[in-house]
């Protein structure tokens, strides 16, 4: 069996303070091993999820379009990159890009893999843009800053199974997941910034959810906290099974220090899932 270490942070507009946040997820992952509640034997079967905007979280568009960094300029991805070579450790982290048209005004929101030899293996550019706004609430329109990918990537092999990469609001549109299911995922990734308000009400069912419908691991590394005086993040986050069952979470709001839950990849339990109840989905 694999084993999948989930980490929680509080982003800032500092990638300094980000990227130590970061190192001290990896610290506690690490250290778990050494202390032997992971085994020998699933050790180099381990990978580290972080959540979606580890690298900053602005205070406002204009700010968040200026701490943009391309990844030969981002001290934050080459420090995370130098973990992962130093502890052999695939890291998978959300961050923000340049965009590859030199005339956009808009940046990217993707997640990277990163292999455990420090390269970037694997880049998925964000497909659903959260615009939000409640009444007598938040509002929040990512599509000012962000520009939207456009494709559902193939899942791609790992040391804990096949991933298919999604981020945060692609969560609300089960097609993206199904065609990851469709073409073998074992496990579906949705690194997020929920908002406290739909965090609530929505993070916990629409990930038991996806992970029912597709019968696949579900792993969300969430924000949490408070990353500046306009923004907050709902934490929570989680590691379900391909049966809908939540195997660790951590805590919400309060949760001052970077934290980290593990859980085992048991692709004998993927497939008994899958066998014993087949969802053969007419078309």
């Amino acid at each position: 069996m694999a084993l999948a270490a989930v980490g929680q942070i509080t982003s800032t507009a500092s990638m300094t303070h980000n990227l130590a946040q970061c190192r001290t997820v990896i610290q506690k992952a690490v250290a778990a091993g050494a202390k032997g509640s992971i085994r020998r034997s699933t050790q180099s079967r381990q990978a580290l999820f972080l959540p979606e905007a580890s690298d900053y979280i602005g205070g406002s568009p204009d700010e968040t379009k200026s701490l943009c960094k391309s990844v030969s300029q981002s001290q934050f991805l080459q420090g995370l990159q130098e973990e992962a070579r130093k502890h052999r450790l695939p890291i998978s982290v959300g961050v923000h890009e340049p965009s590859d048209d030199p005339k956009s005004k808009r940046i990217k929101n993707t997640l990277l893999w990163i292999d455990e030899n420090g390269d970037i293996a694997h880049r998925y550019q964000k497909l659903h843009l959260f615009d939000l706004e409640i009444e007598g609430g938040p509002v929040m329109k990512e599509s000012t800053v962000i520009e939207p990918g456009n494709d559902i990537l193939p899942p791609f092999d790992s040391a804990v199974g096949k991933i298919g990469s999604m981020i945060c609001f692609d969560l609300r549109f089960p097609e993206i997941a199904l065609a990851l299911k469709r073409q073998k995922a074992d496990i579906l990734l949705y690194p997020s910034a929920f908002t406290p308000q739909t965090g609530k009400v929505h993070w916990l069912p629409l990930l038991r959810a996806r992970a029912i419908e597709c019968q696949a691991y579900v792993i969300a590394a969430a924000q949490v906290g408070a990353h500046n005086e306009k923004r907050s993040s709902y934490g929570h986050s989680i590691i379900i099974d391909p049966w809908g069952e939540v195997l660790a979470e951590l805590g919400g709001e309060g949760m001052d220090e970077p934290g980290v839950i593990f859980a085992k990849i048991d692709m004998e339990k993927l497939e008994k899932t899958r066998n014993e109840m087949p969802l053969l989905r007419r078309t």
